[in-house]
């Protein structure tokens, strides 16, 4: 049965924060209830036992148990201001029409979402509370900027350069007035009625049984999220100096960067206020650094990321979107799961993708060296497939991003110098000579001598002996070898583009694989041969990885 009175949904998905919240600001604005409420969505949650690694279709058990932290502490901030989060469980769209019939609110609060997954979910909601004559509000707070605000100044096309991006933006209109950062109380939870409604579930109540696996360092939610941001702005020195690409990509025990990308992700941090203290700080400073490369920049970056994704159709994809250059990429399950299970027998790389397994999380510098040598630098491999890993993978997994530094990367959108490649053996030894980001996510080559940790294979066999570490044995031989396989993708992608610039873009599936049959019919010409000199993938499967990994942590005790 409905309260009487008037009632709020505040529907939670993103923004999961009482800080600059304008939704549950707005909810809570003259309501005698207010219902928080979030559904739990198959969709996202539900386990599936086909996929590479835990977790459901789409994301990983990292990903899962960090959403869950999140809305463990939402609950308890929201306790301590007299409400609670009220979580339902089904497809989203279905579950809010059936609180919005039994509840009977007059307003459904939440915040707006650019990826295409809410918004078509939001528009099968809008469509019911417009004829229920139900008031719907949907402030843009999960960026710096509306996107659509952007695209419209822009002639209805979004801006596909940053610096043009930077000119249209302009200055934040929120940054002259301070935004409400807490709230002291909120309007009491009304009777729920029929609807099903629980607690925030484990990961266990979700069907995972018991999991063994090394799960992520960081811990979820808003609560974490300010300690960290609080962390970060007290250095001012720090923030003043950052600048990207700079850093360090093998420090992991306190990472070169802020770790703020998961909760700005799930919305436990505000873009927005994170903004504010960052102009704070350079208020009070004699000199900081500016966009691209400062620490602001790299917020207006994911809303430029935000507003390229929101304005083109197909984003995710190589095929339908105008953005993208298409490329013959190659299919090779087997190359794909060398690198997506550590088996690549590149040490820098490995050790990298077994930091994205166990921690959902790796410095830029790093996802950058990873993704040059899936796609454009050694592999060739489909952008679309690393994207997918990621995807799965990354705590801070998110649609816009995601998907616009995998076409960045692959030199298949706004970066085109496929020429500048991140060698897999001298880029990660620039900054660890002595191997110990290696050494810790790769332990069976803990004992390598510096010379041969990033070539294990060039160790003479009495140095492997001695090492404990046999290469083709204990860990693999190189799955192609770095010099010959990016000199085949640099004639490849040279191919590629001069035919993307003959024909303006607009190549058919039939001509991709025209030029793929060309591109193999070079590659075997023995004149010249530059051959990617393939090994055997598979000499370690992903559970003796997985072993090796374990008897190195024992060792480590």
């Amino acid at each position: 049965m409905a309260a009487s009175g008037s009632g709020s949904i505040m529907w939670f998905r993103k923004g999961l924060r009482i800080h600059d919240n304008p939704a549950l600001e707005y909810a809570s604005k003259g309501s005698d209830f207010v219902y928080p409420v979030f559904v739990i969505d198959p969709h996202y949650m539900e386990p599936d036992p086909k996929a590479f690694s835990p977790g459901s279709k789409l994301a990983g058990l990292n990903r899962i148990r960090f959403l869950l932290e999140s809305l463990v502490d939402l609950d308890t901030s929201l306790k301590k201001l007299g409400s609670r989060l009220l979580i339902s469980k089904g497809e989203p769209g279905q579950v809010l029409i059936q609180c919005l019939k039994e509840w009977g609110v007059k307003k459904l609060c939440f915040e707006h979402d650019t990826d295409p997954y809410y918004q078509a979910l939001d528009i099968k909601v809008k469509e019911y509370t417009s004829a229920a004559g139900i008031e719907v509000f949907s402030p843009v707070s999960h960026t710096l900027f509306n996107p659509a605000d952007i695209i419209q100044r822009n002639g209805g096309k979004p801006p596909l350069t940053y610096q043009s991006f930077l000119k249209l933006a302009g200055q934040p209109s929120w940054l002259s007035s301070p935004l409400l950062t807490s709230i002291s109380s909120l309007p009491p939870v009304g009777d729920v009625g029929s609807c099903e409604i629980s607690e925030v579930p484990t990961i266990k109540d979700l069907g995972y049984g018991d999991i063994e696996q090394e799960w992520t360092p960081f811990r979820g939610g808003e609560s974490e999220a300010l300690k960290r941001l609080k962390e970060s702005v007290s250095d001012k020195n720090w923030i003043a100096n950052f600048e990207k690409p700079k850093g360090n990509p093998s420090l992991f025990v306190k990472p070169a960067t802020t770790v703020l990308s998961p909760y700005l992700k799930f919305g436990c941090l505000s873009s927005r206020y994170f903004y504010q203290c960052l102009q704070d700080v350079y208020k009070n400073v004699q000199k900081h650094t500016s966009p691209p490369v400062s620490l602001a920049g790299q917020l207006l970056w994911r809303d430029f990321f935000y507003t390229v994704a929101f304005g083109t159709p197909n984003f995710d994809r190589m095929k339908g979107n105008k953005l993208c250059k298409q490329i013959p990429w190659n299919d090779d399950d087997e190359l794909l799961a060398a690198w997506r299970e550590a088996r690549t027998g590149y040490p820098w790389i490995d050790a990298i993708m077994v930091q994205l397994r166990t921690w959902g999380w790796m410095h830029h510098l790093a996802r950058h060296s990873v993704a040059c040598f899936l796609t454009r630098g050694d592999l060739f491999l489909h952008w679309e497939r690393g994207r997918d890993v990621f995807e799965r993978l990354l705590i801070d997994s998110d649609w816009a991003i995601n998907n616009g530094n995998w076409l960045w990367l692959s030199c298949s959108s706004f970066f085109y110098q496929y020429n500048r490649i991140y060698s897999p053996i001298s880029f990660g030894k620039k900054y660890d000579p002595n191997g110990n980001y290696i050494r810790h996510f790769l332990p069976v080559l803990k004992d390598m001598p510096k010379e041969y940790i990033y070539e294990p294979w060039t160790a003479p066999p009495g140095i492997q002996r001695k090492a404990k570490c046999i290469i083709g044995r204990d860990y693999p031989k190189p799955v192609v070898y770095h010099d010959s396989a990016s000199k085949e993708c640099k004639r490849k992608l040279a191919e590629a583009y001069a035919l993307n610039q003959k024909l303006n873009g607009q190549l058919s599936q039939e001509d991709l694989d025209s030029l793929r049959r060309k591109l193999e019919q070079d590659e075997e010409d023995p004149e010249p041969k530059i051959r990617r000199q393939r090994q055997k993938v598979g000499h370690l499967t992903s559970q003796d990885l997985c072993k090796t990994s374990q008897e190195g942590k024992e060792g480590e005790n």
